[in-house]
């Protein structure tokens, strides 16, 4: 695969352990302290049981793989939907499945749909969504 191309149905995957200090830099950096992701004991009350990570963690990195793996740097990204399916837990790991699923051709530039998908430890669907980018200028758009 040439990293200059982009073409339907390409695939990337990363895995990502989601700690507490992510939890705990995720709040300081957004101010969201929302005691279900920081007190145990707030937590133990909730249907959750537990502390769970914030689920923009998990967008967090779906937006790192598209700008940095696929299409990569340079990606300008337009706009991402999500659906929150499952809690992550403290110290799941995170696997992020990106796949292209369209290409929209515009007079300027092309804008490539990418299927984003986050899996927990036993395989769960806990974000699922779509997200909207323009590739990095000079990346070729091959049509399948």
């Amino acid at each position: 695969m040439n990293n200059s191309e982009i073409f339907i149905g390409q695939k990337f995957s990363l895995n990502k352990l989601v700690t507490n200090e992510d939890v705990l830099m995720f709040s300081e950096v957004t101010g969201d302290k929302n005691p279900l992701h920081l007190d145990d004991e707030y937590a133990k009350t909730t249907m959750f049981g537990e502390r769970i990570a914030h689920g923009m963690i998990s967008a967090g990195v779906i937006s790192g793989a598209i700008g940095m793996h696929l299409p990569g740097q340079g990606t300008t990204y337009l706009s991402q939907d999500l659906a929150f399916k499952k809690p992550v837990k403290i110290g799941d790991t995170i696997q992020v499945n990106l796949e292209i699923s369209e290409v929209i051709h515009k007079s300027k530039f092309d804008i490539v749909v990418i299927k984003t998908t986050c899996l927990n430890n036993n395989g769960d669907v806990v974000v699922d969504g779509f997200a909207k980018v323009i590739p990095p200028k000079g990346m070729a758009v091959i049509e399948a």
